[in-house]
């Protein structure tokens, strides 16, 4: 009875979602740092006058960044787990950005006003938030390339691998000087014949 043989799909090398995480990792991580060096560590959860790129930081918003960053980082190595760091860079943006607007006042209720403002939160950053909620939004959903591989394809690279992998045998030779020890030579075995049965 006839097999039938059917193609695999498999991932194709680099993803666009890998890409495109590793960028976000190290911008994450230098936006981060280059915060440190404005605010320093004084005043860790609290008000700051300082900016970056117009945005206002603290050290607690500057360690977020640098988790963050580290994390993608981590996470860069899999296609797979490039997109959990979309899904978690979507989460933690995304929950930035609703708790922004409540302190900004865009939102009348805020369930969490006991908290105060540990990320020392305005307007920009909210815009800020949503777009790099979107962003990880678009890793965590980015399609993945794939390659089809036909049977044909697995066997030309089986055939391959055992051509490589075969023992050249090199041919015994005919001088008769390693002839094994049990067998004799033809001359040999005539005269040891009885007599009137040689030819």
């Amino acid at each position: 009875m006839a097999r039938t043989q059917r193609a695999r799909i498999r991932t194709a090398g680099l993803q666009p979602a890998q890409v495109l995480a590793g960028l976000a990792s190290l911008a994450f991580l230098v936006f981060g740092i280059v915060g440190f060096t404005r605010t320093g560590l004084a005043d860790f959860a609290g008000h700051s006058d300082a900016t970056v790129l117009g945005f206002s930081v603290n050290p607690l918003y500057n360690l977020g960044f640098v988790v963050l960053g580290a994390i993608g980082l981590l996470l860069t190595f899999g296609s797979g787990r490039s997109r959990v760091f979309g899904l978690l860079t979507f989460a933690a943006f995304g929950a930035l950005f609703v708790w922004g607007l409540m302190i900004t006042g865009t939102v009348s209720t805020n369930p969490v006003s006991q908290a105060g403002n540990p990320f020392d939160l305005n307007g920009p950053d909210n815009w800020l938030h949503l777009g790099l909620a979107a962003l990880g939004l678009v890793i965590a959903v980015l399609p993945a390339r794939h390659k089809v591989l036909l049977p044909e394809d697995e066997e030309e690279t089986v055939v391959a691998d055992r051509a490589d992998s075969a023992t050249v045998v090199e041919p015994l030779p005919n001088d008769g000087s390693r002839r094994p020890k049990h067998e004799k030579s033809p001359t040999v075995a005539r005269e040891e014949r009885p007599p009137g049965l040689a030819h």
